[in-house]
């Protein structure tokens, strides 16, 4: 059977040729080589796995009866639309195994127009890949390439559902990224373009624009990943002293290169300059406001080649104006381009660039091999480290595991909130309980579950299965996994799940087990994901909505009490959970609501005198 693949023949199958079956159920197309998950179920977990030779391409075929199924013989080219310029290298490794049709400067209309006719996109930031794009498709549309770093502009739930991949490049513009970091610090200090537009007005200002130095100055680096690591490493060489704030990075790593790792609030409050690299996210979305610059030192100096959204733009333009901030440098904005009448594009004390980061030759040659690399891949059948949806999991263990999959994003997302500001992830440890035997126990999408759930509140990157064993060791994350056997009549594939983070410090000293790890615990009950214990403290709470975690002193009225103050602020409860030590001792009191109490609220709750502390959890 080598060199053809047997498959059921569709019950309405067209007469001369069969492109990607279209179906809403998994089928499995089996071949003896790598496979990859596309499919066109709403779950971003189900879908057609296609198994082919790696060196064939397999969208319209002839076929023909072979017994029972369908023989696929013939291959044709795919065809990749390139929508934004790309590097002549990457679109030379394409040219070699697929149709390439360069169109630029695509409205959406003329994007939908052409899509159906193509197997893969490749995209920068300035096209929208919408979910009008992927139903324009008709099914056809397989992969998405991003040449770059940020998926913001790629609908991630419409081409999952569709049973599209995405892939992006993250890597090829690391070091051009810190580079112009580095050119707008230096440009910034100096006012070399406030200086350069005077003498092109025909001005000499010696006495205008005296600088400041960076020796011996100190710069916060706000996300210690590639780009940031590389910003620290060029600064250390002009004698700064650069400290860094990311929840994530490797204490060691940060170590290795004169970097200290510090609190949130410490960064910002002791930095002459801050330099921005963080992902936006739902936590980073506008992170730099009016109550942010009230923490930082007067005077300080920010740059940003990250993301524009982390910064409110209207509080950066107050901040400027009060002299909070003395100057910024940003490549990057909430609206790209911004208004042509922008007050902080126009504010004198601000050096603007229009989104250069990645504008190197070199970088734009390395993105596009990359991004090329990837595309290929992924219509090849390749797992892609870069992959950023579709995990491939068999449908029947997907269904058998549903409950479980929520269950295990809850408990990562859940620890990595209780975790102190200033401390570092350094380990993780699962440990599954249950009657089956390990062979039986897929615990694959379990894993990366947990890993998402850690990683992704405050990270650009997006986790399954195909990347999250890398994306965690790419950050420094040691996941381990163990499994207890309880002999059990029990039917389900788990008896618990356990969370442990070890060598960490946590904002709510009560989720520390004895062993010093802060440790949450969850079942399933009745197919609902349930909490069930917090430290050393059995709870039973649904994991949904929001929670608050309350040590009290048990005793009576506290669950009146915080219940009074919360019904005050018309913030609805939605279950209440108390576990305890022993009568008349410890006690967590867990806490269910609709919705986010204020700070006023929480501080209120703080105030009461049996609770000794809490902690509000997102879900």
């Amino acid at each position: 059977m080598a060199g053809a693949l047997l498959a059921p023949l569709p019950s309405a199958a067209a007469p001369e040729a069969l492109l990607w079956p279209s179906v809403t159920t998994p089928v499995l197309y089996s071949f003896s080589s790598s496979s990859f998950l596309f499919g066109r179920s709403r779950s971003p977990f189900l879908g057609l796995r296609l198994s082919y030779p790696t060196n064939h391409w397999i969208p319209a075929v002839s076929r023909r009866r072979a017994g029972r199924g369908l023989r696929i013989e013939a291959a044709a080219r795919p065809t990749v639309l390139v929508a934004e310029k790309l590097g002549e290298a990457g679109l030379a490794l394409l040219r070699k195994f697929a149709n390439v049709d360069c169109s630029y400067n695509l409205s959406l209309e003329e994007l939908c127009a052409k899509i159906s006719l193509c197997d893969a996109l490749i995209v920068r930031s300035g096209t929208k890949v919408t979910p009008e794009v992927f139903e324009a498709s008709k099914g056809r549309l397989k992969v998405v390439g991003r040449a770059g770093v940020g998926i913001d502009n790629v609908d991630l739930q419409a081409a999952t559902e569709s049973g599209c991949l995405v892939v992006n490049a993250p890597t090829a513009n690391t070091v051009a990224a810190a580079e112009h970091g580095i050119a707008l610090l230096v440009a910034m200090a100096r006012n070399v373009a406030q200086a350069d537009a005077s003498m092109k007005a025909g001005k000499w200002q010696r006495n205008k624009y005296v600088g400041v130095s960076l020796v011996g100055k100190t710069l916060a680096v706000m996300g210690f990943g590639k780009v940031g690591s590389e910003v620290a490493r060029r600064a250390k060489g002009l004698g700064m002293n650069v400290i860094a704030h990311d929840p994530y990075a490797p204490a060691d790593r940060a170590n290795a290169i004169g970097v200290e790792l510090v609190s949130f609030d410490e960064a910002i409050s002791t930095a002459d300059f801050i330099s921005l690299h963080m992902p936006l996210t739902p936590t980073t979305a506008k992170l730099f406001n009016d109550e942010t610059f009230a923490k930082v030192k007067k005077g300080v100096r920010i740059i940003n080649v990250a993301r524009g959204g982390v910064i409110d733009e209207d509080a950066l333009v107050r901040a400027l104006d009060n002299g909070t901030v003395a100057q910024a440098a940003l490549d990057v904005f909430t609206v790209e381009p911004p208004p042509k009448d922008s007050k902080l594009v126009m504010h004198e004390n601000v050096t603007a660039t229009p989104h250069l980061g990645a504008s190197t030759v070199e970088a734009q040659e390395g993105v596009a091999v990359e991004i090329a690399e990837a595309v290929i891949g992924a219509l090849k059948g390749e797992l892609a480290a870069t992959a950023v949806n579709a995990p491939m999991v068999p449908a029947e263990v997907l269904s058998e595991l549903a409950p479980y999959v929520i269950l295990a994003e809850k408990l990562g997302r859940l620890a990595v909130q209780l975790v102190a500001g200033g401390s570092g992830i350094k380990g993780v440890k699962v440990v599954y309980t249950s009657a089956r035997v390990p062979d039986d126990l897929d615990t694959r999408i379990l894993r990366a579950m947990i890993t998402k759930g850690i990683i992704e509140p405050i990270s650009s990157v997006f986790i399954n299965i195909v990347n999250a064993d890398y994306t965690a060791k790419q950050r420094g994350l040691r996941i381990s996994e163990e499994r207890i056997y309880r002999d059990s009549s029990l039917e389900a594939p788990l008896d618990s799940m356990q969370v442990h983070l070890t060598n960490v410090e946590s904002k709510f000293a009560s989720a520390l087990s004895d062993s010093g790890d802060i440790t949450v615990e969850g079942r399933v009950k009745d197919g609902i994901p349930r909490l069930t214990l917090v430290g050393s403290f059995s709870v039973d709470v649904s994991l949904e909505g929001n929670v608050i975690l309350c040590r009290n002193v048990d005793q009576p009225g506290n669950i009146g009490r915080v219940g009074k103050i919360l019904g005050e602020q018309n913030v609805n409860i939605s279950f209440m959970s108390v576990g305890r030590t022993a009568p008349r001792k410890q006690a967590i009191m867990a806490i269910g609501v609709d919705e986010e109490p204020n700070k006023e609220t929480l501080k209120k709750i703080g105030e009461i005198p049996a609770i000794k502390e809490f902690v509000f959890l997102k879900l």
